[in-house]
């Protein structure tokens, strides 16, 4: 009672390895909880770049089919513009980071902690896309009407081919009726 101590119960003895599968569990869960909150808010933040978008997005006529804006949701956020480019957070989760996916790697187009700053410069991009856009039109314009003279020209060619090709057999058998009528004894 006073000097004695109960004894302690027996814990089942665990393997280390179990003890440490236990705790690395405990920890993921602790910080995807973390994660979970950092991705909300990188969430937040990209709605609110999207809001300023609005009037941007509203300014680009409908036979316009470049971009498709959306917001992703996946491990990391992303605001789409169109296929190639997109705004995520930068690694300090404060700053925009827009970037484009190229053939050579991603290039980042701009970044800023503002978001009228980051509005502006996706602004630039859209109008370069749709100039871009307008350039690709005329030129696939200019290439139909090149093309549409290419295939006269080659039916002219042909059709005088076909003509010299005709007025050869009529002259050859014009020669031969003339070699056969000088030739008769």
């Amino acid at each position: 009672m006073w000097g004695r101590k109960k004894p302690e119960p027996e814990k089942p003895e665990t393997a280390p390895l179990t003890e440490a599968v236990r705790e690395a569990r405990i920890e993921a869960a602790e910080r995807s909880g973390v994660v979970v909150d950092l991705r909300d808010a990188d969430v937040a933040r990209l709605e609110l770049l999207n809001e300023a978008l609005n009037p941007l997005f509203k300014d680009i006529p409908d036979d316009v089919e470049l971009f498709d804006r959306g917001l992703s949701k996946g491990d990391v956020p992303k605001l789409w513009i169109d296929v190639v480019a997109h705004v995520e957070m930068g690694r300090d989760k404060r700053q925009y980071r827009f970037v484009q996916d190229t053939r050579y790697g991603r290039a980042v187009l701009a970044e800023s902690y503002e978001v009228p700053a980051l509005a502006e410069a996706i602004t630039r991009y859209v109008a370069r896309r749709m100039v871009e856009r307008e350039r690709a039109l005329t030129d696939a314009a200019g290439r139909d009407v090149a093309q549409m003279v290419l295939r006269r020209r080659r039916r002219r060619w042909h059709w005088r081919a076909i003509g010299a090709f005709v007025l050869g057999v009529i002259a050859g058998i014009a020669a031969l009726v003339a070699l056969a009528l000088l030739s008769r004894p």
